[in-house]
Parts: structure tokens; sequence; C-alpha cells
């Protein structure tokens, strides 16, 4: 009885949070260690399958560039980056668009509807809907964000669907262009005016330099932070697209450990959290 109880005191932490992200969108980037494993894939499904049930929108942007990595090493090509950037040419973006729209984004949506939930996978090709223009020439088929075209997606949303999507963009002569799944979901965040943008990722959170977590962080901090050096790294260009979402109007970003079993539930539905919060 004792076990009932506190999970009962467990559901009622919840409930305000649920009442007010109710009918709310929430853009969660699905990446890292949560996408390999199968026991977190699973967690994850379940999570998002959850925030559905309880009346949040969710909206998922996947990465895949292990699996990437993968599949180009079986090929026997060479994988280069800069800046942590893949540099991207015609052959290499024709496996990535294969690994992205066909075995990443069918795995996540084979999951999520095994929990009763209805998932449609899209690209950024799909009715235009990510415009891209190529960041470099040495970077090659990588692109720029130019425009997100929200039509598609508030069709989904309002036919109760849960938009599972690939960050492939569409070129003005036609080019796709492998874009960067934070910085997609940054952007698809704003163009829907989203409550919530999470960031699963392989770290706790953002650490601080005495490799602490730092729970919250104002966007008035961050650029004081990669200055000093206290972020370094990966972390920086997360928190870059985090402090992006919450200046326009993105109510707040979280970067949260997915090796951590449902940690999107505990870091949306309980006091604590259980990673960064990023705000105003």
């Amino acid at each position: 009885m004792k076990k009932a109880i506190e999970k009962a005191k467990l559901l009622i932490e919840a409930l305000p949070y649920i009442k007010e992200f109710h009918n709310q969108i929430v853009v969660i980037k699905y990446g890292g260690s949560a996408m390999i494993n199968m026991q977190l894939q699973k967690a994850v499904a379940q999570d998002i399958a959850l925030l559905k049930y309880v009346g949040i929108k969710p909206v998922i942007v996947h990465g895949g560039g292990k699996e990437i990595s993968n599949w180009l090493n079986k090929l026997g090509k060479d994988t280069e980056f800069v800046d942590g950037l893949r540099v991207t040419d015609k052959e290499t973006m024709e496996i990535t668009e294969m690994v992205l729209l066909g075995k990443v984004k069918k795995s996540l949506m084979f999951l999520i509807n095994q929990f009763g939930c209805q998932c449609v996978g899209i690209s950024g090709k799909d009715a235009n809907f990510i415009v891209a223009e190529q960041k470099s020439e040495k970077l090659g088929y990588v692109g720029n964000i130019t425009d997100i075209n929200t039509d598609l997606l508030y069709a989904l949303l309002d036919k109760n669907y849960i938009p599972v999507i690939s960050p492939v963009g569409i070129g003005h002569t036609g080019d796709s262009f492998n874009i960067n799944a934070d910085l997609a979901a940054s952007a698809i965040a704003i163009a829907l005016n989203a409550t919530k943008l999470i960031l699963l990722t392989d770290v706790i959170g953002v650490l601080d330099s005495k490799n602490e977590l730092v729970q919250k962080i104002k966007t008035s901090q961050i650029d004081a932070m990669i200055k000093d050096k206290s972020i370094s790294g990966g972390m920086i260009p997360k928190l870059q697209c985090a402090k992006s979402a919450v200046e326009n109007n993105v109510q707040s970003a979280h970067i949260i450990d997915g090796r951590v079993e449902h940690s999107i539930l505990l870091e949306i539905f309980t006091n604590q959290g259980i990673g960064s919060l990023i705000y105003q």
C-alpha cells in the first residue's frame, strides 16, 4: 500500500504541469544513446505516447549521426567533420537520406504506434516544409534553414497525428540538404510557437567548469559562459539553439540526459526536473 501511495503522490505532483501544458506544442529532439539502445528507445516512445494521452502535442525531430556513420563505414566511405558538421558530398547525402528517412524514422514510428498513437513521418522536403541553402562550399550538402512552412505540421497536429521529422531540407534548385537536428528542432519550435524545446543528449545537462550540473540558465548568461569557456565543445551549439528558441517566443528549452529512462517525463512533470533549463 505504501508504494501505491507514493505512486499516487507522483501523479498528483504531475497534475499542475499536465494542466499548464495541456493542448500546448512540445518539440523534442531525439538523438544520442536514446536512439541506439533498445530499452531507451522504448522508454522515449512511452514518454511521447503519455504526453499525447494527457493532451500535449509532441513534435519529434530525430537525429541519426551514428547510424549514418555506420552505413558510410559499411560502404567504405570516409567521414570527415568540420566544426562538428559532417562534410556531405552527393553520395553521402543520398546515404544520409536513406538512413534518416528509412531506418531511423520508421523504427521510432513503429515504437510509438505500438502504444496506440498515430505517427506520420515527414522530411523537410515534403510540401517544401524545410527550405534550406548551402551553408558553405567546403561542407557540401549541409544546409542552413531559410524558411519553415508550418501548414503541413498544423494540419497533422489538428488531425491528432504525431509528426516525426527527418532533418533533411530542400533547396530552391531541388537539392537535398543535411540539416543539424538540434538546429532543425529549434527552428521548428520557433515556427510553431512551441511551449517547450527539449534536446536529448548523452550528458546530464550543461556542466560548469567544475563539472557540476547547471540546473537553470538565463539566455543572457550564455554568451558569457561561452566566452569564459565554462562551457565548450558540442554543448556550445546546443545552448545556442536553445537560446535562439527561447529568445523567439519558445517559453523554455531543456537539455536533458537521454541515457536516463523516462527523462522526458521527469523533466516536464516533476518539480525538480533532471537537466538544464534555459529561460529568459
